[in-house]
């Protein structure tokens, strides 16, 4: 790496770039986040240009923008030591030496502070308090405690990252429901299968840093059968809004045909060879995972707000 790109701190003075604090903030994960919250916020009762003023819409969005990125902050102070012994995370700004672990937790404790702080003030306390239950649960919960003691760590962890809709949710209407649950639901059933099938693919990575993941712990015969499992019961769970009348038929064709492809693909990771270095199955999974949860919450936003195709919100 060229000196220029170290940035590493001189005297006392940082020289990281404002690249290496966006890093910090895991934008790729940052921008899930947000886009689930505003599903969450648009379609809840008054939030598609409702009653919730769009200025009060768009601070809410920032502050659960600023709040996720105070959380990628600080999981990455935290487990700057397992980052630096890992391939895929060797790259980061305090392994790499861009950033100080110091400077990484004080911006994200002010990030935190902030974001809840605001969201609290300007939009409304429900929305300010899962959003700072978030925090804690993906920084404390998951980081500090899950993640280095049990191969469920992602299993229960996984419930920081589906929170998103139902704070968006609580920011428009300051309470919650059986939609916002269910879009949690949702997130918390994609999940394991999604980084599990990442995980056999960097198990070594994972043994490497001592990070008991389920691959490591229970084997990746174990793994394969819990991502077809997953997979399944995920299938289920996404018909749900359809079922549940705030979802039109076109969610509904879709979640049936993205189902059964997520099922087809685990199950095809069901029948690899975990022996085989190339785990294509397990990457193609990977890569479609994402495209099934972003298809999924673009098609309930994409009804919501042409047409009316959902039943009833």
């Amino acid at each position: 790496m060229a000196l220029a790109e170290q940035r590493e701190t001189t005297d006392g003075i940082s020289l990281a770039m404002p690249r290496d604090y966006l890093a910090l903030m895991k934008p790729r994960v940052m921008s899930l986040v947000v886009f689930t919250a505003f599903v969450g916020l648009y379609l809840a009762p008054g939030g598609a240009g409702g009653a919730i003023h769009p200025v009060i819409g768009a601070i809410a969005i920032l502050c659960i923008a600023v709040g996720a990125g105070a959380s990628g902050a600080l999981n990455m102070w935290y487990d700057a030591d397992i980052d630096a012994v890992m391939s895929r995370t060797a790259g980061r700004p305090i392994p790499a030496g861009r950033v100080a672990p110091g400077e990484a937790l004080a911006f994200g404790l002010v990030l935190a502070a902030f974001s809840v702080a605001m969201l609290g003030l300007l939009v409304n306390l429900l929305a300010a308090a899962l959003l700072a239950f978030t925090i804690f649960f993906y920084v404390v919960v998951y980081t500090m405690w899950l993640k280095r003691a049990t191969p469920q760590n992602i299993v229960i962890g996984g419930a920081a990252g589906a929170f998103p809709p139902m704070i968006g949710w609580a920011a428009a209407t300051g309470s919650l429901g059986l939609e916002p649950v269910i879009l949690f639901a949702i997130i918390f059933l994609w999940t394991p299968p999604h980084f599990w099938a990442l995980a056999l693919v960097k198990r070594a990575d994972y043994a490497r840093a001592g990070i008991p993941m389920m691959p490591n712990v229970a084997g990746p015969r174990s793994t394969q059968n819990q991502i077809l499992a997953y997979a399944v019961a995920l299938a289920g769970v996404g018909l749900l809004p359809w079922v549940a009348g705030f979802a039109g038929p076109i969610y509904g064709l879709l979640a049936v045909l993205l189902g059964a492809e997520f099922v087809r693909r685990s199950f095809a990771v069901w029948r690899m060879d975990a022996a085989d270095p190339a785990m294509v199955p397990a990457r193609r999974l990977f890569a479609f995972s994402i495209v099934h949860l972003f298809a999924l919450f673009a098609t309930l936003l994409a009804e919501a707000a042409f047409g009316g195709l959902a039943g009833s919100a």
